[in-house]
């Protein structure tokens, strides 16, 4: 059996880390780059980097950065936001990134994904997918429909076709974010992310809503995802991650322990 993966998310923000409730609100919270390196010392499987104004500011990813983090972490680092063209894939991985995660850029022209996944590999294409629940339609039947630009457009696109779209188009893996959970403390969105999962074959990472250690239980197990995305949890201390491992592994959790 794989090990499920816990996996802290930094969002920045003009180089800063920053955090909000429901895609709002952000504050500056400290320095992504101490922040991750303090995060591979403690035992993360996965870091992933967002530049989340990157998008909506029609600018790249800010690759200074994510080379200092790259710097700091010898272990997978996923980063997304603002990457619209092969070529801005080809500079963040070459900047350390070991995955590229689109998601504003892949529902606008899912070429790119592709096109990634044929210059780089299905293994380094991350699809992002940010997800609001709706009324149930004809256009949206599974009632979670995907919105892009940090939350700020609805495209009328239903969730779970998506799901299905982007792995045929060669994704390798998908990142599931709930907007109503995200930064709410209250739990996953555990009926979202076990849809997506029994849609797809390929990993699936259940992100927004973690506020203990059984919250990222439950998203492994009642949502069947493969790693559990985490922020507020941690970048404020309430839990560390060692604390979040040994609990899931001792909720028959399997998870990689020594580091």
């Amino acid at each position: 059996m794989l090990s499920k993966r816990v996996i802290p998310c930094l969002d920045v923000r003009d180089g800063r880390l920053t955090k909000g409730i429901k895609f709002k609100g952000n504050v500056d919270i400290g320095d992504p780059v101490e922040t991750a390196r303090l995060y591979y010392e403690q035992g993360a499987d996965e870091i992933v980097f967002y530049d989340i104004t990157a998008s909506s500011d029609g600018r790249s990813i800010m690759l200074d950065v994510v080379d200092r983090v790259a710097s700091q972490i010898f272990i997978p680092f996923s980063v997304g936001g603002g990457i619209s063209t092969v070529e801005h894939m080809r500079a963040v991985l070459l900047a350390g990134a070991e995955k590229v995660s689109v998601n504003s850029a892949a529902v606008k022209n899912p070429d790119i994904i592709s096109k990634g996944a044929a210059a780089f590999g299905s293994q380094a294409i991350v699809v992002g997918m940010d997800v609001l629940k709706v009324d149930k339609s004809e256009q949206i039947p599974s009632g979670y429909e995907i919105v892009i630009h940090g939350g700020r457009k609805r495209m009328g696109l239903d969730a779970i076709d998506w799901a299905k779209t982007v792995e045929a188009l060669g994704a390798g893996e998908l990142c599931v974010n709930s907007i109503d959970a995200d930064g709410t403390k209250d739990g996953y969105e555990l009926t979202l992310t076990r849809m997506v999962c029994e849609a797809v074959t390929i990993p699936v990472i259940a992100s927004g809503g973690a506020g203990n250690p059984q919250h990222m239980v439950e998203a492994v197990t009642q949502g069947k995802a493969t790693a559990a995305l985490i922020a507020s949890i941690v970048h404020y201390g309430e839990y560390t991650i060692p604390q979040l491992k040994q609990h899931m592994s001792g909720q028959g959790v399997k998870v990689r322990m020594v580091w």
